[in-house]
């Protein structure tokens, strides 16, 4: 009886200190982001304004579709970053393919863009530009595997202020759905 409590309490311990761990907050807010992998892992990371957010698995979401005589790609990731709760990554009518790199504009026919929710005073969301800065990179295409990887960087607006929202170091590997 006694080692069986001994072992459930190193047990309990042991996913303590395991969660805690990646709870705390890193010295460096890149190293809180996930690695730069290509093998469907699931992951999806970036630095919003220089803070690190990361996708917890609760809403991850990603689809290649071929609807209405063209392609759209989707990426949805969620977390409790102060400033944005979700970003989307995406292409409407438009072709993803391995090695290329994208420019993010508008959320328009033949485009790839970005797109996040922000929470500030009131909920918006706000969708890169025409002409501003962000791009999307794919690092790795298996259409037969359904794994897509890459890594992405985009400034939005703040809606409230006017400030530019600093997307960096974006990464990204995931299977999808067709």
């Amino acid at each position: 009886m006694k080692n069986s409590i001994l072992t459930i309490l190193t047990s309990l311990i042991l996913i303590l200190s395991i969660s805690c761990s990646k709870d705390e907050s890193c010295e460096n807010p890149i190293e809180c982001l996930p690695a730069k992998t290509s093998t469907g892992e699931g992951t999806f990371g970036c630095l919003v304004n220089g803070k690190a957010f990361v996708e917890k698995n609760d809403y991850f979401n990603c689809y290649y579709q071929f609807v209405d005589d063209g392609f759209y790609f989707s990426l949805s990731a969620e977390d409790e970053n102060q400033i944005i709760s979700q970003i989307i990554i995406g292409s409407v009518k438009s072709k993803i393919e391995e090695g290329e790199k994208y420019n993010l504009s508008e959320n328009s026919e033949g485009n790839h863009y970005g797109e996040c929710s922000v929470n500030l005073n009131e909920h918006y969301d706000v969708t890169t530009k025409s002409g501003g800065f962000g791009f999307l990179e794919i690092t790795k295409f298996d259409e037969e595997k359904r794994i897509v990887s890459g890594i992405f960087e985009f400034d939005i607006i703040n809606p409230e202020t006017g400030e530019i929202i600093k997307i960096r170091e974006g990464r990204f590997d995931t299977l999808f759905t067709m």
